[in-house]
């Protein structure tokens, strides 16, 4: 059994340790890629989630967000480039060893 990455983290701490401002960027950005649900609420997008790690905020991105909508995916790659976030590997899903899959983590100087 391997494992297939399914998702990205977005940390609101910068390269160098710093924490990321304002201190509502996780739900400003999660709000972009939010739309009305059914109930006519915005609703945040299931693909683009805001969270609370260890009193950091993040932003958790599904790797099927790129397949989906690919400009979007760019568009949260290169705003955690910009602002030199934090970007590591999310939850994985275990696989069978003969499936193809995300090996390593994701490199945000790359979209």
């Amino acid at each position: 059994m391997s494992d297939k990455l399914t998702e990205f983290v977005i940390r609101g701490v910068t390269h160098d340790g710093k924490g990321f401002r304002p201190s509502d960027w996780a739900e400003w950005l999660c709000g972009v890629m939010s739309a009305f649900g059914a109930e006519r609420r915005m609703e945040y997008s299931p693909y683009v989630q805001p969270i609370n790690s260890g009193g950091v905020k993040c932003v958790v991105v599904s790797i099927e967000l790129e397949d989906l909508e690919p400009m979007a995916y760019k568009f949260l790659l290169n705003f955690a480039k910009d602002n030199e976030l934090q970007v590591q590997p999310g939850r994985v899903e275990k696989r069978s060893d003969g499936e193809e899959g995300v090996e390593g983590s994701v490199d945000a100087g790359d979209p």
